[in-house]
């Protein structure tokens, strides 16, 4: 079995959605073209109800009790660090229930939901900016919609990333069952996914739940050739976090590789509708900047992504890593995103020696982004936005378990140290 055995697009195409036969006589040209035109049509509908119905089978049922028990796993590492390693290690106070997951980007989250953009007139002409456009409007709209219903504002950015890491795990288990022929392929990718390093943020008031509860799906729905669903979703995955561009362009070659007749290519329209969000919000800041590429140049102030040559951001980061040049804790830190950069360009390599070109291309854009700044930052977080990593490791598992067993015994440590790193205030992936 090969690493990522997808069946054949063709086979996909003729077991899910076979084609009809609207006559047995030859039918002139005009009326041709619109009876295919009504079967086209007809189809598209049967097949987005067919990826609307919310049937859970027994493997969906096993994935949401496995991702309920991570998750009260999770809660209880929480529990503990906020006792263990209280902000005053002095103070007979842990603190409030909920302060451990108020760390580092949720600050950013909670202010644009809160305060908006550019509250009171501040914006990055102020000394003391905390250059909140760097981040995407999607997931504090959603924070600030919830927030009239829960009051508390982190337990809502929880909840958010609960119930939208549920819709991704079950989008998950259903794009492993494209690749992979074994009846255990979901329930292993979804293991491997909610077992991994960076899991923690799958749980904390982060984006990347709910930027994988609508990317996910827009990749089943192109595989089932609903492409206005498919734009629709990859659009609202982007104004969650700029990786919906990367999904958009994954899309597209998916689109092309597949479209054959002249009604295929109907829907290639669709296609530009993720970028609409990005140039809406480059315009939203532009009319309060004056700037276009305001959010790039917040990236950079905060965060030193400015450009630099791939080999230079290796260097720049290594010297991080191993030069003894920054405290032990971001030294090892750095150290990580090392490793998760070439676990990225090692599942690249495979992608492009499979000729999974848009798998390869959404791996690709997502590495270009991340390994062109000053210094590596938040790559293996990213990991968590990587499915084709997820489906190759349980390949690898299902073919040999002592990959699996190997796997679970380095990952769940470190699952358990990032965690930590993150509950205690400290950078984590």
């Amino acid at each position: 079995m090969s690493v990522i055995s997808p069946r054949s697009r063709s086979q996909l195409r003729s077991r899910s959605w076979p084609r009809e036969e609207t006559t047995s006589v030859p039918l002139p040209r005009s009326g041709a073209e619109a009876s295919a035109r009504r079967v086209a049509r007809a189809d598209r509908v049967r097949r987005t109800r067919h990826l609307l119905r919310l049937r859970l089978t027994a493997e969906d049922r096993d994935v949401l009790w496995l991702y309920l028990l991570t998750r009260t796993a999770l809660w209880t590492t929480a529990y503990c660090a906020r006792w263990l390693f209280p902000a005053d290690p002095g103070t007979h106070d842990p603190g409030p229930v909920l302060a451990v997951f108020e760390r580092w980007d949720w600050g950013h989250f909670l202010n644009v939901a809160r305060d908006g953009y550019f509250p009171a007139g501040d914006g990055p002409w102020d000394a003391d900016w905390d250059n909140r456009e760097a981040f995407f409007p999607g997931f504090p709209l959603a924070l600030r919609a919830v927030h009239t219903v829960v009051p508390h504002w982190t337990a809502a950015g929880l909840l958010i990333s609960f119930v939208a890491g549920g819709v991704a795990v079950l989008a998950l288990v259903r794009i492993a069952r494209l690749y992979l022929p074994d009846a255990n392929a979901g329930r292993r990718t979804a293991q491997l996914l909610l077992l991994s390093p960076c899991a923690i943020f799958l749980a904390a008031g982060y984006s990347e739940s709910l930027f994988l509860a609508l990317a996910l799906p827009a990749w089943l729905a192109a595989h089932r050739r609903a492409w206005p669903l498919a734009a629709t979703l990859a659009a609202l995955a982007t104004t969650v976090r700029i990786s919906g561009l990367f999904l958009a362009a994954a899309l597209a070659v998916h689109f092309v590789l597949t479209a054959r007749t002249r009604a295929e290519w109907r829907p290639l329209p669709w296609l530009a509708l993720p970028a609409l969000p990005a140039v809406l919000y480059a315009w939203y800041l532009h009319s309060h900047t004056g700037d276009w590429m305001a959010w790039k140049h917040a990236q950079e102030r905060g965060w030193y992504r400015h450009f630099h040559a791939p080999w230079d951001s290796w260097s720049t980061t290594w010297e991080s890593a191993f030069g003894h040049v920054q405290t032990t804790g971001y030294a090892f830190m750095f150290q990580a995103e090392l490793l998760a950069m070439l676990i990225g360009l090692a599942l690249a390599a495979l992608l492009i020696r499979r000729r999974h070109w848009p798998e390869a291309v959404y791996i690709g854009l997502s590495l270009w982004a991340l390994g062109t700044s000053y210094w590596y930052q938040s790559i293996p977080r990213a990991t968590l936005l990587w499915w084709p990593l997820w489906v190759t490791l349980a390949a690898w598992s299902l073919r040999a378990p002592r990959f699996r067993t190997a796997y679970f015994c380095l990952a769940v440590p470190l699952s358990t140290l990032f965690a930590l790193t993150y509950l205690t205030g400290r950078w984590a992936g």
